[in-house]
């Protein structure tokens, strides 16, 4: 029975994947969780032998695998963060992924440690180039590291050319205290030439190597709707070739969903060509910091059964967006279960918007509704005009008498999505 189940299972993140719809997260930490005797458990308290399996088993057909140049070079901070993922680590991650069946996506960073809208430090061994060099550079490096990754065995499906690139990125060292180089790309045009030919040259390796792989540029301006616009705006008249918006969302740092709505519907009003993928997102389901931008716990309680809820509201919003095409949760296999604090720790600090316990390995209630973007798990598809005739429940438990907006509501019991 547990084989069969497995085979549907199968058939379905298949079939989801063939209609162009992706769900799973970044998992570039497991194989050092993993490695370092983490335990995992099922929301049963099962052990889980092998964690890809398990996340198949739940439906998810992709994972997302960051990439660094050399993260060897990165501060000890950083490598207390996660920094470790080198070629060789991403290429035996990709096979895994990409041998349990599922679509690869990978993140570069082109830097030697985290490259977002506050970081985006040229590699050390890329230092003193200069941007004619740089141009070439990046070029080579795209290239030989997808030739490389398909020679593992590790093909990826989509590519990010750059992380949260919302500032551009390859600024210059991170001896320049002052962010010169972010504050050009955030009040002049001056440096728009410059970051758009880096990006051309490392979307021509990503054609030329995997003609297949559909390319992302990933920010992270959900907040903002105009800067967002403006930024997709600069890639369409410098004649940037991609494929997907790649956003992050998380509500702790960008707002309610009702923020995300608005910037979803900026992207497919002004791009309509693009599809949209949330490539980072994630909340809380224990001991949120106290320096969270938006407090959000009185919607969703910080627990298990919160971030389930917030989860289920993230998908019934996704699901109204046709162009969204992807959900990944970042970070989701955060899991310090089984190590020990003193000698073996994968990170300085526990992480608790991962989708498992870390003091228990336990996975939480949310990681088995994600499989709900692709549709499956029985949900229904209404137009916004259904008439109910029986009882009808908003996802925060709220009775209705019908369902007034598009949305995923519980109608006699079952999960149902409303549509346009």
């Amino acid at each position: 029975m547990r084989k069969l189940f497995a085979l549907l299972l199968c058939t379905c993140a298949l079939t989801a994947m063939a209609d162009g719809k992706y769900v799973g997260g970044d998992i570039s930490l497991l194989p050092s969780y993993t490695g370092h005797g983490a335990l995992y458990y099922d929301t049963d308290g099962n052990r889980i032998d092998a964690p890809l399996t398990y996340f198949k088993e739940l439906g998810m057909n992709a994972m997302r695998v960051r990439l660094f140049v050399d993260p060897s070079k990165a501060s000890s901070d950083d490598k207390g963060q996660g920094v470790c993922q080198d070629l060789d680590y991403v290429k035996a991650l990709g096979k895994e992924i990409k041998e349990a069946g599922m679509a690869l996506m990978l993140d570069f960073h082109y830097s030697d440690s985290w490259a977002d809208p506050a970081k985006q430090w040229t590699p050390d061994s890329w230092t003193g180039l200069s941007d004619d060099e740089l141009y070439t550079r990046i070029y080579e490096y795209t290239k030989e590291a997808l030739q490389q990754m398909k020679a593992a065995g590790a093909t990826p499906d989509f590519i990010q050319t750059g992380n949260e690139i919302s500032y551009g990125m390859l600024w210059g060292k991170m001896s320049d205290p002052a962010n010169t180089l972010k504050k050009c790309y955030v009040n002049s045009d001056a440096n728009w030439p410059r970051f758009t030919t880096l990006l051309k040259k490392a979307i021509s390796a990503c054609r030329e190597e995997c003609p297949q792989a559909k390319v992302v540029i990933h920010t992270e301006r959900v907040a903002q709707n105009e800067v967002l616009k403006s930024f997709y705006d600069k890639m369409s008249s410098y004649g940037v070739d991609y494929d997907i918006i790649g956003l992050s969302y998380y509500p702790y740092y960008h707002g309610s969903l009702t923020v995300l709505e608005g910037a979803l519907n900026k992207m497919e009003a002004n791009f309509p060509e693009k599809e949209i993928m949330l490539v980072e997102t994630g909340y809380y389901h224990d001991w949120q910091p106290n320096d969270v931008t938006y407090d959000l716990s009185y919607t969703y309680p910080i627990s298990g059964e919160g971030q389930k809820a917030f989860t289920e509201a993230l998908i019934a919003k996704l699901n109204t967006h046709e162009k969204v095409t992807g959900l990944f949760w970042w970070f989701m296999e955060a899991n310090e279960h089984g190590l020990d604090w003193n000698t073996q720790r994968v990170t300085d600090k526990w992480y608790n918007a991962g989708l498992f316990d870390n003091q228990t390995g336990k996975a939480e209630p949310a990681i088995k509704v994600l499989k709900d973007f692709l549709g499956q798990d029985g949900i229904e598809a209404l137009p916004v005009s259904y008439e109910a005739q029986h009882s009808v429940y908003t996802l925060d438990g709220r009775s209705v008498e019908r369902p007034t907006a598009p949305g995923l509501y519980i109608i006699d019991g079952k999960k149902q999505l409303i549509r346009r």
